[in-house]
């Protein structure tokens, strides 16, 4: 996989663009942002995986690829932030599903910010949006209130990818909805596919009026239940038969060989979650190992739908003035609901977990925290915690204004930087106020200086990043970071790393470097009295 990435770059055609505030092209670029659901850090083959990803390799080929960059440690926390640019407790989103009156924790986008989209439609861009939405289940929650022109969505965090049987006691039929109105999920129909026919329908309805789009394709893939076509998976059998631990290995030594980590690295302590690969049963291998040919079988068919789309915007003449982004929204996810409460009794009533349906629509398998921790390569474990293997992505910007195609970029950067730069390449403004109410500011940077080639870097090392949400925290400046992944929330639980030197967080430094420790506690300390968090206290009733 890596001589084609490599070959990929050789053959790629650069294409030659000013930046986007020179405005070359007499039309606004257009912006199309790719969001993959649970994909893992060393899923990709143009980060050193195994999974057969050449669209996205592609991609890659022709602009960045961002070995730092940093995401919410959940799916709707992270969609908060990216889509605001804004931490998730001033976006309304301080603990995911959770509907309180308190600021912070409405479990909805607050009036606090504006969308991507609500600024964009200011600048006449067309605002289209696919996919998973898990920013408030209401009607008056729906993307169509929140600035986007066109949408087929679903407002919750999880669903059936063939149909519209729930996988979520709060829906156990899942809800659809297309521009506001409630519709159905054609029978029968894969998610991925019908995303992305939908948005090329969204796109093409008024590239006539040659106005500029934004579309936002929220995939449900990789996210369970594992299900995919056969014609996917298959090519898969037997790539993974030697277990989990050897996955997570072979993948240290090819991001290493991608570039894509320091030699230095090692691989941190297996979670306690996971069962050694040689105690488990050769029937329990077996379904294991189908586990990850599924997953695998979903990206594939995820890459070929992402080079569908492509294919359509080179069909169509716009390639070559949009800007196409490409992230995961978490590190890959380690939940098996079907065996856990709240969820077991609606899972196990209408889906079976038998070897001989996997993959099928009656099916519900999730890849669990021992393949999870292969997803998220050498970092240490995944989605929901602030760990590095929680948090940090991959993500792929190219097309136009994109220069040095086919880095790697190590600059340190993070979701709350996604809409300051595409603001930028719109032209559009952050306004201060809306509607009588005062907005809060960006927090986050424009990445442009790094895409333009004009600088190295995108924040100072002083610069404070920091995201709290369940109790989980975490706080980084510079190569330093503070990490708590115990709850209940204990600040005399936070640990110190050095991520530059430790990316694996195997070493607590809180005691070898106490005063840089007192340091970032403070900081802490400033952060989340400044974005508003709320902690329980031993004496406090709050189920916050």
């Amino acid at each position: 996989m890596n001589k084609l990435f490599k070959s990929l770059i050789c053959c790629s055609i650069l294409i030659a663009c000013d930046s986007p505030q020179e405005e070359k092209h007499s039309q606004k670029p257009n912006i199309l942002l790719i969001v993959a659901d649970d994909l893992g850090y060393a899923d990709l083959g143009s980060y050193g995986g195994d999974i057969d990803t050449p669209n996205l390799d592609l991609l890659a080929s022709e602009g960045r690829r961002f070995s730092q960059f940093k995401a919410g440690p959940s799916c709707a926390v992270s969609r908060s932030m990216f889509l605001t640019g804004n931490d998730n407790h001033i976006a309304g989103m301080g603990k995911q599903s959770h509907y309180t009156e308190v600021e912070g924790y409405e479990g909805y986008l607050s009036n606090r910010v504006l969308t991507i989209p609500e600024v964009l439609l200011k600048s006449s861009y067309h605002t289209y949006m696919v996919g998973k939405w898990h920013l408030g289940p209401e009607l008056e929650h729906d993307p169509s209130y929140r600035g986007f022109e066109k949408s087929f969505m679903t407002p919750e965090g999880g669903a059936n990818h063939y149909n519209s049987l729930g996988v979520l006691p709060q829906a156990p039929i899942s809800i659809y909805r297309e521009n506001g109105q409630e519709t159905t999920w054609p029978e029968g129909a894969y998610s991925t596919d019908f995303y992305t026919n939908k948005i090329i329908e969204y796109i093409s309805s008024n590239l006539e009026d040659e106005k500029p789009f934004f579309a936002y394709a929220s995939y449900t893939t990789p996210h369970w239940p594992l299900q995919v076509d056969e014609e996917h998976w298959q090519k898969y059998v037997g790539r993974y038969d030697d277990g989990y631990e050897n996955l997570q290995a072979k993948r240290l030594e090819s991001l290493k060989k991608a570039g894509i980590i320091s030699d230095k690295v090692v691989l941190p302590e297996l979670s306690t979650r996971v069962k050694p690969w040689k105690e488990l049963s050769p029937q329990q291998q077996k379904k294991e190992a189908r586990k990850m040919e599924l997953y695998s079988g979903m990206i594939d068919n995820l890459d070929k739908n992402i080079g569908k789309v492509i294919s359509y915007l080179k069909g169509a003449g716009v390639y070559e003035n949009t800007l196409i982004i490409f992230l995961s929204d978490n590190g890959a996810a380690a939940e098996d609901f079907y065996y856990q409460e709240p969820f077991k009794e609606l899972l196990q009533a209408n889906y079976t977990d038998v070897f001989e349906k996997m993959g099928t629509a009656e099916s519900f398998i999730s890849y669990g925290p021992q393949w999870a921790e292969a997803g998220t390569g050498p970092f240490r474990y995944f989605k929901t915690y602030m760990s590095e293997g929680g948090i940090r992505v991959p993500m792929i910007i190219s097309g136009v204004g994109v220069e040095n195609i086919g880095e790697i970029e190590p600059a340190f950067s993070t979701v709350l930087d996604l809409a300051p730069t595409i603001y930028e390449c719109a032209g559009a403004e952050y306004p201060k106020n809306q509607n009588g109410v005062e907005l809060k500011p960006l927090l986050g940077e424009s990445m442009w200086p790094i895409l333009s080639a004009e600088k190295n870097h995108i924040h100072t090392d002083n610069y404070v990043f920091g995201m709290e949400h369940d109790g989980n925290a975490m706080i980084q400046k510079g190569d330093w970071k503070i990490l708590n992944y115990q709850t209940p929330f204990d600040k005399t639980n936070f640990e110190l790393f050095n991520t530059n030197n430790d990316p694996s967080e195997r070493i607590n430094l809180c005691k070898t470097h106490p005063k840089k420790f007192d340091e970032m506690l403070e900081e802490w300390d400033i952060w989340s009295k400044k974005v508003g968090v709320i902690l329980p206290t031993p004496e406090s009733k709050s189920d916050f």
